[in-house]
């Protein structure tokens, strides 16, 4: 029975392979270097970064549409690069969203590859992922679902999510950040129209409201600094920082971790209305941590500045014992503002990475984390190939903190 359905689904796909050319180009990213270890798999655009999900996350996308016939891809190159990119992530909580459309006969790996791939997977890549979203399943799917559900736990399964249109994934991560190839939203568009026979109507969307006098998350720092008497750190990082260093500075796994979404969106409503939070009603020191990743995160134009974006991006371009210099120089450019909160912040960094003996997070375990929390592009989201210099960049600042900060003061400035 599942032999026949599986011919069934191959001829569906050769039957839709004849309707439409499938030869995907190699995707286009300046950032890519001819020199990186994975060239040959990279270069698709196969596995992209997604931006965050509504938890904080880092979300990993996979694009059946982006692979090459199995000719020109070598399989196993492929499983080592998923393992390569997810490597950067396995110690923190993150996502993955496959997209299902355009795996065809040309391009679909053998089922011995697929068991193999799961089984390469170990326990310390299923731990910390935290949901996979499947977009646009066909019968293929749940085929392979009912072959390998003798070898799939109980609770993986629980973390795997069926979503049939790409409207589903609003509800669980920031849609906008994702990499979503042309020919999987022209597919969506097809679906929509064949489920009705026409496009859903157009929602119409409010006009976003002026923000509160109050706001601290998703206004900027000279907003937050106006309506604060004039105070250069804003209240939440100020507060949280504070909360971290009493509280935090021992705990394992510090700023890897997620939380409830609920909690999250409660705690940031109670500083956006101007209201005290107590982090300790909480009972769960991950909370003010990821409330600093987010305020962070929300800030309309990153702390570093979309200006500093292409100089950090070349900072592996920079001889070794040039690049404590070269960040130096990077961060004398800033603004006086953002140049205060930015060592305020990697001062704290700096003291969570000298107690990494208890809390397992060094400076590069930090960069890790903060990295696309600090800086990303003006347009879109930092691709893959951006993560190697943006990580190590944020690793020199925390590693080298007392000699890149020392140079330059700034009236009224507070170190946490």
């Amino acid at each position: 029975s599942v032999l026949l359905q599986l011919q069934k689904d191959e001829a569906e796909d050769t039957q839709s392979e004849q309707e439409e050319t499938f030869m995907p180009p190699p995707l286009e990213d300046p950032e890519l270097n001819i020199n990186h270890p994975y060239y040959d798999v990279a270069r698709h655009g196969i596995i992209q970064l997604g931006g965050d999900d509504n938890s904080g996350r880092k979300v990993i996308t996979f694009s059946c549409c982006r692979m090459p016939p199995s000719h020109q891809l070598n399989h196993t190159r492929l499983l080592e690069y998923l393992k390569y990119t997810l490597d950067q992530y396995v110690e923190n909580d993150y996502t993955v969203v496959y997209f299902h459309y355009g795996l065809k006969s040309v391009n679909k790996p053998s089922l011995k590859w697929l068991q193999t791939a799961y089984k390469e997977f170990d326990r310390k890549y299923k731990k910390n992922l935290k949901a996979l979203y499947v977009v646009h399943p066909t019968n293929f799917i749940k085929i392979l679902w009912n072959i390998f559900k003798p070898l799939i736990s109980h609770k993986f399964g629980k973390k795997i999510t069926y979503l049939n249109y790409l409207s589903d994934l609003r509800e669980h991560l920031k849609y906008d950040q994702l990499n979503i190839p042309p020919e999987v939203i022209r597919h969506d568009e097809n679906l929509r129209g064949k489920q009705k026979g026409k496009l859903p109507p157009v929602v119409k969307v409010p006009p976003p409201r002026p923000p509160l006098p109050t706001q601290q998350f998703g206004v900027s720092l000279q907003y937050i600094k106006d309506k604060n008497k004039g105070e250069l750190i804003p209240p939440v990082m100020k507060e949280t920082v504070s909360y971290l260093k009493r509280k935090g500075l021992q705990v394992e796994g510090l700023f890897r971790r997620s939380a409830s979404i609920q909690t999250i969106k409660d705690v940031q409503k109670l500083y956006n209305q101007g209201k005290s939070v107590n982090f300790d009603d909480y009972h769960d020191i991950h909370i003010p941590a990821i409330i600093l990743k987010t305020f962070l995160r929300e800030l309309p134009q990153p702390l570093l500045t979309f200006e500093c974006y292409d100089h950090i991006i070349g900072i592996t371009s920079v001889e070794s014992s040039l690049r404590v210099t070269r960040c130096k120089q990077i961060i004398q450019g800033l603004p006086e503002h953002n140049y205060i909160v930015l060592k305020y912040l990697i001062c704290f960094l700096h003291l969570v990475s000298q107690e990494s003996i208890y809390n397992r997070m060094t400076a590069s375990s930090l960069a890790c984390v903060f990295g696309l929390n600090l800086v990303w592009p003006s347009k879109g989201t930092a691709s893959l190939s951006a993560l190697v210099p943006l990580n190590l960049f944020t690793e020199l600042l925390i590693d080298f903190y007392t000699n890149i900060f020392n140079s330059r003061t700034a009236p009224g400035e507070i170190l946490p």
